[in-house]
């Protein structure tokens, strides 16, 4: 099994696949995370989102794992993220770690996400029900 995976990607995402992807032996902990679309943002009402990413973004994603992959508590690590159109409920950002142990699992995996987030050049758009977008997350 590969320590890691990592991509950027149109597919819509599964957490499942994800935790699948960080099953070892060793690991007594897998902990995993959904970002999910969801249909509101600062008390407006969404209808859809886009996602637009950087052409270094697979990249990035990749070296984020692996910076992850290579801490010695950690076992695997599955990250993706979504580009596109997502609807309501989709998965836009999914990942797992495995650990030896619970509190190590949990950690990772909040900073993975914190990381991802943080580094990765993915922009958001946001339509709202009354026909205005807005951009997300754009430097």
């Amino acid at each position: 099994m590969d320590k890691l995976l990592a991509r950027v990607t149109e597919e819509p995402l599964s957490v499942a696949e994800h935790e699948a992807a960080v099953a070892d032996k060793a690991a007594g902990a897998v902990v995993s995370f959904a970002g999910v679309v969801r249909d509101h943002d600062g008390g407006r009402s969404v209808t859809e989102l886009e996602y637009v990413g950087h052409p270094t973004a697979p990249e990035l994603i990749a070296e984020i794992a692996a910076e992850f992959a290579a801490r010695p508590e950690v076992h695997a690590v599955a990250v993706s993220h979504r580009v596109g159109l997502l609807a309501i409920g989709d998965v836009a950002l999914a990942c797992a770690v495995s650990t030896s142990h619970r509190g190590q699992a949990f950690a990772a995996c909040a900073e993975l996400v914190d990381e991802v987030k943080a580094r990765l050049p993915i922009w958001k758009r946001q339509v709202f029900s009354d026909g205005e977008e807005e951009w997300v997350a754009c430097p």
